[in-house]
């Protein structure tokens, strides 16, 4: 899990996951559909996606198989292409699909750290490159993200380590610490899941964003901030299943316009 080379601070830092606390979503659904949208990404694969998507941004948390899904999609796309390519894409999917989905109550939270002179990192399950780009875009430290593997800057499809999810951020993040010589005492943290419970435990001002129902509840009972910047739940409930059935209609719809092309090929 590489990170930026950063100058020690004795004023701590701070951590941000990034999946509905810095962004609206799933990052790596919305990686699938800028991929989906140059045809580099499979009808089944961008389904599948979007079927996670759809159970993260209605009830709020994250299915382990919908992890593990999205994990093996991701590296069996990525296999046998070259790092600076994918880097790349990456680059133009963030700007086209990414950039206006930041909460900007989250972004305002990051600013407020950076204001202080703190340093702010990623810590995320998202494909690290993708978090760099994320960190970079934003003026941000640093980011520790999942890490794919490569031999000579190819993708070999396997991971280095595993998924940076749940307890493997609050390892990532105190061997970062030790390493920068921070107190965790003196670092913030926000996330939107239980799952990050681990991290968030980790250090002295933790912070809930956008949480789900397990982390809300957790949070009021040991008093810690809770910050929610979603409008309309109630109708975003409705609205993301109509999306769902839509995606579906397009997909069928555009399976078939290539069908009718390949015949006519033929």
């Amino acid at each position: 899990m590489p990170h930026d080379t950063v100058p020690p601070s004795t004023k701590g830092a701070a951590f941000f996951d990034v999946d509905n606390t810095l962004m609206r979503g799933a990052s790596i659904y919305h990686f699938a559909r800028g991929l989906a949208s140059r045809d580099l990404f499979t009808t089944r694969d961008l389904l599948r996606f979007a079927w996670g998507q759809t159970v993260f941004r209605v009830t709020g948390s994250e299915q382990p198989e919908h992890i593990d899904a999205a994990r093996e999609a991701a590296l069996a796309f990525v296999a046998g292409h070259g790092v600076s390519d994918l880097v790349a894409l990456c680059e133009e999917i963030y700007d086209d699909t990414m950039a206006d989905r930041i909460w900007e109550g989250t972004r305002e939270l990051v600013q407020g750290h950076l204001d202080a002179g703190r340093q702010v990192w990623l810590v995320t399950a998202t494909p690290v490159e993708l978090a760099q780009i994320i960190r970079r875009r934003l003026g941000l430290t640093g980011a520790l993200g999942t890490e794919a593997e490569n031999l000579d800057g190819v993708y070999t499809g396997r991971l280095n380590g595993d998924l940076l999810h749940g307890p493997a951020k609050a390892v990532a993040v105190r061997a970062l610490a030790r390493r920068e010589g921070w107190d965790l005492d003196s670092c913030s943290a926000y996330s939107d899941s239980s799952n990050d419970l681990p991290l968030l435990s980790l250090v002295g001002d933790p912070h809930a964003v956008n949480p789900d129902g397990d982390l809300r509840r957790y949070a009021r009972t040991h008093g810690w901030p809770v910050h929610d910047f979603r409008r309309h739940r109630t109708a975003l409930k409705v609205a993301v299943p109509a999306a769902m059935a839509g995606a579906v209609a397009g997909a069928v719809a555009m399976r078939a316009i290539r069908h009718r092309r390949t015949a006519r090929a033929i």
